[in-house]
């Protein structure tokens, strides 16, 4: 290699390097600027110029959030393990169902649910309360779980479907000659080589129940246990706005979603690519 060639090698590597530096700052600057003003006393929320740094920084917010929004919190976290749960089980038997048992209209079955996935929140939200008011579930946790299911079940059935498509046939057919029938394959054999998919799928809906604030509006405005995004919700007023305690709540909220998201980055790399690529 020539000096020449690596000279054009430095700058090209140079180059990109800052421009994924400047993409990455541009980004990242909301998070920084919700952190900066959960720190910021109140007089100064409205000072032209703004403050860019927290320069005689407050946890007014922070202490409103562990003093108010504590029970919001756990009720996100039931939520979100709820919607987990219900979304599994669903998807993965559907899943399976979809890729390994031949069923007839699965094509189709598969092409609902893309559509399915296609209809606004909003319209849906519309739909569970008409339902909701008839079956006394307005107000519960239980029914913005089924409710958060439903935004995630669609998604999950695909990718369990992508996924376990690949599955070597030649285990299902050692499963069945061991005298295993279709439930006992999928629970000892299908299930377990699922764990990515599985992993995957548990993020993503944690994450729609835990970001959820269309149907926790619309169906549990009232309730006794209300998630973190209706907490976040009434601390806008309709003539002041307390916004360092709005933003020292989402800094809080944004906290377990940031961490399951580094904890299962690997495990979700694998999971979404699932299927992707045939032998």
């Amino acid at each position: 290699m020539t000096v020449m060639t690596r000279r054009r090698l430095v700058h090209r590597t140079w180059w990109k390097t800052a421009l994924g530096v400047l993409f990455t700052a541009l980004m990242l600057f909301p998070v920084y600027w919700m952190f900066n003003v959960s720190l910021t006393q109140t007089r100064d929320l409205r000072a032209d110029p703004p403050h860019w740094f927290p320069w005689e920084p407050t946890f007014e917010g922070y202490e409103a959030v562990f003093a108010q929004q504590l029970p919001a919190l756990g009720t996100s976290l039931l939520i979100g393990a709820g919607c987990v749960a219900l979304t599994v089980l669903i998807a993965a038997p559907a899943g399976y169902a979809l890729a390994l048992l031949n069923l007839r209209g699965r094509r189709t079955l598969n092409f609902v649910l893309l559509v399915a996935q296609m209809i606004p929140a909003v319209v849906m939200a519309m739909g569970f309360y008409a339902v909701y008011v008839r079956l006394g579930l307005l107000n519960t946790v239980g029914g913005l779980i089924v409710a958060d299911s439903t935004i995630a079940v669609p998604f999950a059935v695909l990718l369990y479907t992508a996924f376990m498509a690949g599955i070597p046939r030649e285990m299902l057919h050692a499963a069945r000659i061991d005298g295993a029938g279709a439930w006992r394959t999928f629970v000892s054999v299908v299930l377990p080589l699922s764990r990515n998919s599985t992993l995957t799928v548990s993020l993503f809906a944690f994450l729609w129940a835990w970001s959820d604030f269309i149907f926790a509006s619309t169906l549990n405005r009232n309730g006794s246990l209300i998630p973190i995004t209706l907490g976040i919700y009434n601390y806008i007023g309709n003539n002041t706005t307390q916004w360092n305690a709005i933003m020292a709540t989402a800094v809080v909220a944004s906290v377990p979603a940031a961490v399951l998201l580094v904890v299962a980055q690997r495990y979700v790399a694998a999971g979404v690519t699932a299927g992707a690529v045939k032998d």
